[in-house]
């Protein structure tokens, strides 16, 4: 029978095992994506909120056919650069880049799974800047 300062001990190192397995477990999740590609539309709403844990959030309106339901993309931002290069570009069409994070625990991390890395501007709707003619 274990004494009660071998328990204490054998009690903490388990504590300090599962908080390291978690650590690691976040860890990838962050740094592992699961998909990743692009996204286009007009981001419409975009604020950093949380009360400990402040993160960047957002949404995409998607750009659909006319008289279609407008789809939303919610996303969130890591990067402050990245921020404030979508707070510049709120409301004009852009195309956002990002990668799909599966497996965050709770919302502390973010409100997402979709992670964005940049934003790039697209030229508005009805211009020919960038049209191919084969």
């Amino acid at each position: 029978m274990p004494t009660p300062k071998r328990a204490v001990i054998f009690g903490l190192a388990f504590i300090v095992v599962l908080l390291g397995v978690f650590a690691l477990y976040v860890w990838l999740a962050l740094h592992w994506n699961y998909s990743e590609g692009e996204r286009a539309g007009y981001v419409q709403k975009f604020s950093n909120k949380g009360w400990l844990c402040k993160t960047w959030e957002g949404e995409l309106a998607l750009i659909t056919l006319p008289g279609a339901v407008p789809e939303k993309f919610e996303f969130t931002v890591r990067d402050d650069k990245v921020a404030a290069d979508i707070n510049k570009l709120v409301g004009t069409r852009v195309t956002l880049t990002y990668e799909q994070h599966k497996g965050l625990p709770g919302n502390c991390l973010s409100d997402t799974e979709y992670f964005v890395t940049s934003i790039k501007s697209m030229p508005a709707q009805g211009t020919y800047d960038n049209l191919i003619v084969h």
